[in-house]
């Protein structure tokens, strides 16, 4: 009977111990407050009625664990917010938000680089805060929030949660910097510098251009230092026209449970983007992930495993009326890196993918399954392409294209995927070496039809899934389940882990 009062006890007391931050402090540590309304910068800033009221005052202290610097909810602060800081293993320094109403909103002026920068930091979170960058002119480099590491050595346990980034008005074009809704940058010329522990989660990313969240750091192989235990998960990007998430010089990675959609076609016709994908990184995983409606001149598939990784797993994703394909998987063949190897695409759905209206940079082309280049042992398992009919002839009818980026792949695994076509289509394998087909299916006139000898050219199984529903969007929402992400702004539809498994062992038992 005591050892379970004691379990009520501290069930009780975990409970009341998560109160917000302007209810109770971390033992041992200060609160600081700014109130753009009521605030007086000659106040000590240590209790809402003493408040600060402009974020120049917060220069002046410097936050230590278990502080935090809290904004005053309904208020509208113009200037730059700079946070280098220093916490502890469960004593994070907090920035975050105070009172009641919309979140705290700050506003860059004209021609900065970005509107929240933390610097060298050590277990930080920064939550509950509007961003807003929007120049008179676009700029390249632009961004809303920029987490920077630099000469630092490893920075632990750096949380983004809960932010609304908008507007931020960077360049369009990739070679001139671009812009982005999150920039993380790690590098240092004296001491190697790397994130351990970085997360981004719940956040809102919106009308941010080029990017959403893009990283900055050693894709060098020969200089590879790569941040460890990254998380991305449950952010909405959203009228974003280039790259949705893209980590650089990561291993392990885990992007999850984000969604990007309502993508303008904004981009210069040289711009190639897409959804979520990581470059010079080892063991990404991207799982349970949304992406719809990619309009880049160039590429605009959902998800894509670039050149320069490997062992890149893209799993129990949805992508959908995208002008790109599902995935693209890519290695150039004069890039003297990692390659791309070891890349496993399985159990994801598309569905009204490949719709590309408009000639690319080198002709007519939107590939659902698009392989450039030497990649070498890719699997591609068990996916479900659910091929609307295109609305124009010219429309490129390609289910499979690998071809060349200075040289082909080679051994390749397609295995029991599903591939529905309305109207004829192509698999196209040019001179790539060593392609496996097992086992795959083949619903509809599909010419170049690889030799695949328990492949299958119908399923009853699966007519009976899309009766009701030719298109799919309806017959095949089993498939999926809704999570609520981006604090609560959106609806993510992600793939049911056992419900796909389940599809596929009816598909193979009729």
């Amino acid at each position: 009977m005591r050892t379970l009062f004691l379990l009520i006890f501290l069930g009780v007391a975990g409970n009341i111990s998560v109160s917000s931050h302007a209810k109770s402090k971390p033992r041992g540590g200060q609160n600081y407050y700014v109130d753009a309304q009521n605030g007086d910068d000659r106040a000590d800033g240590k209790s809402e009625k003493t408040a600060w009221k402009s974020l120049s005052r917060t220069k002046e202290i410097q936050l230590n664990a278990g502080d935090s610097l809290l904004l005053r909810r309904n208020s509208s602060f113009n200037g730059l917010l700079e946070v280098s800081a220093e916490g502890m293993a469960g004593r994070p320094v907090v920035i975050g938000a105070y009172g009641t109403g919309r979140k705290p909103c700050i506003q860059a002026p004209d021609s900065s680089l970005y509107t929240v920068l933390v610097r060298n930091s050590d277990y930080l979170t920064l939550e509950n805060l509007e961003v807003v960058n929007t120049g008179k002119q676009r700029m390249a480099n632009r961004t809303g929030v920029k987490v920077l590491c630099e000469d630092y050595g490893v920075s632990h346990d750096i949380v983004l949660r809960a932010l609304h980034i908008h507007d931020v008005n960077g360049s369009l074009i990739k070679q001139k910097g671009g812009g982005s809704g999150i920039l993380i940058v790690n590098r240092g010329k004296d001491t190697p510098s790397t994130f351990d522990g970085l997360r981004v989660e719940d956040c809102i990313i919106r009308r941010c251009e080029r990017n959403g969240i893009i990283w900055s750091g050693y894709s060098d192989r020969e200089h590879w230092h790569p941040n460890t235990r990254t998380v991305i998960r449950k952010n909405l990007i959203e009228e974003v026209p280039g790259d949705g998430i893209v980590p650089i010089g990561c291993d392990g990675a885990l992007i999850e449970y984000n969604l990007m959609r309502n993508c303008p076609g904004t981009l210069p016709h040289s711009e190639a983007a897409a959804g979520f994908w990581p470059w010079s990184c080892d063991n990404t995983v991207m799982q349970f992930n949304e992406v719809s409606d990619h309009k880049a001149p160039w590429d605009a598939q959902g998800f894509d495993s670039d050149y320069n990784c490997r062992n890149t797993t893209i799993q129990y994703n949805y992508s959908h009326d995208n002008d790109g394909g599902l995935v693209l998987i890519c290695n150039s063949g004069t890039y003297h890196g990692a390659g791309n190897q070891g890349s496993a695409v399985q159990y994801n759905v598309s569905i009204n993918d490949a719709i590309r209206p408009r000639a690319t940079r080198s002709g007519i082309f939107s590939a659902n399954i698009h392989i450039a280049g030497p990649c070498k042992n890719t699997l591609v398992q068990r996916n479900l392409l659910h091929v609307n009919p295109k609305t124009e002839p010219f429309i490129d009818r390609s289910i499979i294209t690998s071809d060349s980026w200075d040289g082909y792949a080679d051994s390749t695994v397609f295995r029991e995927n599903v591939f529905f076509v309305p109207q004829e289509s192509e698999i196209r394998l040019n001179r790539s070496t060593r392609n496996t087909f097992d086992g795959n299916y083949y619903l509809g006139n599909i010419k170049g039809r690889p030799e695949d000898p328990n492949g299958r050219n119908a399923s009853d199984y699966y007519n009976q899934c899309i009766s009701k529903d030719p298109s799919g969007f309806n017959s095949l929402s089993f498939l999926f389940d809704t999570v609520i992400i981006g604090d609560g702004s959106a609806v993510l539809k992600a793939v049911n882990r056992d419900t796909i498994h389940r599809f596929f062992e009816m598909m193979k038992e009729e």
